[in-house]
C-alpha cells in the first residue's frame, strides 16, 4: 500500500514539531516536509507534490486560508486539512469556502488526526465537531432564505445529503448501489447546479437553502 505523503504547515514549533513526531512513526503516512510558513510550502509544492497538506490557518504573511485557495486552484489532487486554535465564527466561514477537505482544532488527538488524514485522503470531507457546531449556530441565526429551485434530480438530492455527511464517492455508490463512475457525474452535475467548486461549499450550500 503506497503511503500517503504529507507536508505540515505550522509557524509555531511546538505544534509542529509534535505533529511531525507522531505522523513519521505511522506506517500509511510519509512527512514530506514541514514549514513555518505558506510561502514555503507552496515553493515545495512546484517541486514535489503531496497527498495531503496540514494547514494552518493563522499564519503570518500569506495566511492558511489564502494558501488554500492557491492549493486548490493549482494542485487540485492534494486535499488541504485547515488546523486551527480558534473557534471563531469568521474564521471558520472563511475557511469552510477556501477549498480544504477537513478542518480540526489544533488540541485534536494523535490518533483522530491519523483518522482524519486518512479520511480525507480517500476523497471524503471531515469537519471537526466543535466547527460543525459553529456553522449550525451561524446557520440558525440567520434570516430564513427564500427557497431557491436548484433543479436537483432526487438522485442528486441523495447524492448531496451523503455528500454532508462526508461519505466518499466510493461511500456513495455503496450506499446508492451504483457505480463511483456515476457518483462522480453526480457530483460534478451538482457543484455545476449549485455554482461552487467542491464538495465542501456543496454542503454549506445544502445546510444553508435546506436542500
Amino acid at each position: 500500500m503506497k503511503k500517503i505523503s504529507i507536508y505540515i504547515v505550522e509557524d509555531y514549533s511546538l505544534f509542529r514539531l509534535s505533529y511531525k513526531k507522531f505522523l513519521s512513526e505511522d506506517e500509511d503516512i510519509e512527512v514530506l516536509g514541514d514549514f513555518e510558513s505558506a510561502e514555503e510550502c507552496l515553493e515545495a509544492l512546484e517541486k514535489e507534490k503531496v497527498d495531503v497538506i496540514l494547514m494552518d490557518i493563522g499564519l503570518p504573511c500569506l495566511s492558511g486560508i489564502e494558501a488554500t485557495k492557491i492549493i486548490s486552484r493549482k494542485y487540485p489532487n492534494t486535499k488541504v486539512i485547515m488546523l486551527t486554535s480558534h473557534n471563531k465564527e469568521n474564521e471558520v466561514l472563511s475557511g469552510l469556502s477556501s477549498g480544504a477537505c477537513g478542518y480540526a482544532i489544533k488540541d485534536i488527538s494523535a490518533e483522530d488526526l491519523r483518522n482524519l488524514i486518512l479520511t480525507v485522503s480517500n476523497g471524503a470531507i471531515w469537519v471537526d465537531p466543535q466547527i460543525a457546531q459553529i456553522v449550525q449556530k451561524t446557520f440558525s441565526n440567520l434570516k430564513p432564505v427564500n427557497k431557491i429551485d436548484f433543479n436537483l434530480t432526487e438522485r442528486e438530492k441523495e447524492i448531496l445529503n451523503l455528500m454532508v455527511k462526508g461519505l466518499s464517492n466510493t461511500e456513495i455508490a455503496k450506499k446508492t448501489v451504483i457505480s463511483p463512475h456515476t457518483v462522480k457525474s453526480h457530483v460534478c452535475s451538482i457543484l455545476k447546479k449549485l455554482m461552487v467548486t467542491d464538495r465542501v461549499q456543496a454542503a454549506v450550500k445544502a445546510v444553508r437553502y435546506d436542500l
